[in-house]
């Protein structure tokens, strides 16, 4: 069985047992749930294919469902968006791009690092592939950590989240927004199920953090577009940020994250704070000059 069948399989099957059958709106039967979730018969039955068919899908089978019963089935087992479109990459309905079968090294163009620079007073991070860390601004360094001390290979979020004790202390919130890197990990796996650096990254996680490997079992994925972030910084102490991420139309491996603090709030003056103290650092452009990652 390939590899992506078997990512299949088991989103399937752990998608399945964290539907409530209450909710899922079926008839009492009578028999005992040895097991959580719905059974194979019941997400058959909600979704209009046979018990036979959702069977074989569930263990992998090289079949291809049409676009309509995937839907089908993605509203049978309660799939968010981010679930629904997990589904369709797993099945294949969509295909690789060229520019991610062919998984170049990533460049910021210098238009991007310029638009960085004009951001100095919010934070703002540049992330590709697999979460690595391509690009970040003054002050992002000094919200979150200078990925640029950091060698190339460990310029990544996910990987800086797990392993670096100052990314546990920094965050308040510190499993929620781990979970969260998990989940939009898993995301990025079903786009690209073949890419050697994405599965060494995962490899190392599950190998050196007991939290990573617990979540990455579950199978749950997260498309971060926007939400907040708490954190205990070392130097101004207790603020809530606000993110929004911005996709380039014309790199779509790269997404542009903004963070930004509530106008007046004790966040904003801890922002400022932190800006007036930095306010001396060479600004992103100087330091990076085009680099690029695999």
């Amino acid at each position: 069985m390939a590899k992506t069948n078997r990512e299949l399989a088991d989103f399937l099957r752990r998608a399945r047992s964290q539907v409530d059958p209450s909710w899922a709106g079926l008839p009492p039967d009578g028999r005992v749930r040895r097991v959580p979730g719905l059974r194979r018969e019941e997400v058959a039955l909600l979704a209009g294919v046979s018990t036979d068919y959702y069977a074989r899908l569930e263990q992998g089978r090289r079949i291809m469902p049409s676009a309509a019963v995937v839907e089908a089935i993605g509203r049978a087992l309660g799939l968010d968006a981010a679930g629904r479109a997990h589904l369709e990459d797993l099945i294949g309905l969509t295909a690789a791009p060229a520019h991610r079968r062919a998984r170049g090294v990533q460049r910021v163009r210098p238009g991007l690092y310029q638009l960085l620079d004009s951001l100095d007073g919010e934070p703002a991070l540049v992330l590709g592939r697999r979460t690595d860390v391509l690009a970040a601004n003054r002050m992002a360094k000094a919200l979150f950590t200078d990925f640029d001390r950091l060698p190339p290979k460990q310029r990544n979020y996910a990987r800086w989240m797990f392993l670096d004790e100052d990314a546990r202390a920094l965050f308040v919130d510190w499993q929620d927004q781990a979970r969260a890197a998990v989940e939009s990990l898993r995301f990025e796996v079903g786009r690209d199920p073949d890419d050697s650096a994405t599965a060494a990254l995962v490899t190392e996680l599950r190998e050196h953090s007991r939290e990573f490997d617990q979540w990455w079992e579950q199978h749950r994925v997260h498309q971060r577009t926007h939400g907040s972030k708490r954190l205990r910084h070392p130097l101004v102490g207790d603020l809530t940020v606000e993110y929004e991420t911005l996709a380039l139309p014309g790199d779509p491996d790269i997404t542009l994250f903004v963070y930004t603090t509530e106008a007046g709030s004790p966040s904003q003056r801890a922002m400022d704070l932190l800006a007036s103290w930095t306010a001396s650092g060479p600004g992103v452009g100087s330091e990076h000059g085009g680099a690029g990652r695999s």
